[in-house]
């Protein structure tokens, strides 16, 4: 069996580097990005599918409810400038930050799934590799707390889903009155050789 150097990131831990340049100008840094509560980063495939384009025009409708709840929000993908651009212009994502050239390595240390591109005798090419979807939330600390990872392009987080999940929090007193810790943050099984739970609550 061949091994494979994809790691999942785990919840508490400091999520990986991530700097990339946006489509219209300027770079999206991680450790400059601070909003109130979380910075959402959504990891599409690419321009060539479909299913992104109405997943982040379903993004571009809801963003102002994501801002008024103290969460950033940025899509980026192993797409080439060009296609970054065009994904941008072509889907009428006016007020979504599109980043764009996403490293294979940096992909990697961010736990995604990663396709070789195929061939299509009509439609928009694939790129010689892309992403597979993943959606995060990064707390302030620059800690993950919450991960979505697929190795498929459908099944996403649905954004009303995550927005009416904050709301509940907010509705008990959580980001306000009291900590919102993440959850599935155990890192060694009971018993096992080394264990160290010290994170855990």
């Amino acid at each position: 069996m061949q091994k494979t150097d994809l790691i999942p990131l785990m919840p508490r831990q400091p999520a990986p580097e991530l700097r990339v340049p946006l489509a219209g100008g300027g770079h999206y840094d991680l450790t400059q990005d601070s909003p109130r509560l979380f910075s959402m980063i959504i990891f599409y495939r690419g321009l060539h599918c479909q299913q992104c384009q109405a997943y982040l025009n379903e993004l571009e409708q809801l963003l102002p409810e994501f801002d008024t709840r103290g969460i950033s929000a940025m899509a980026v993908s192993c797409d080439e400038a060009s296609r970054g651009e065009a994904t941008k212009a072509k889907w009428g994502l006016a007020a979504t930050r599109i980043g764009h050239s996403l490293s294979l390595p940096t992909a990697r240390r961010w736990g995604l799934y990663l396709t070789e591109g195929r061939p299509r005798p009509s439609g928009m090419s694939e790129p010689p590799f892309c992403c597979e979807p993943a959606l995060y939330l990064i707390a302030p600390d620059k800690t993950v707390w919450f991960s979505a990872i697929q190795n498929m392009a459908f099944a996403r987080p649905r954004f009303g889903d995550l927005i009416d999940g904050f709301d509940f929090l907010v509705s008990k007193g959580y980001f306000t009155e009291k900590e919102c810790v993440a959850r599935g943050e155990v890192l060694t099984l009971p018993g096992q050789h080394g264990q160290d739970n010290s994170n855990a609550p």
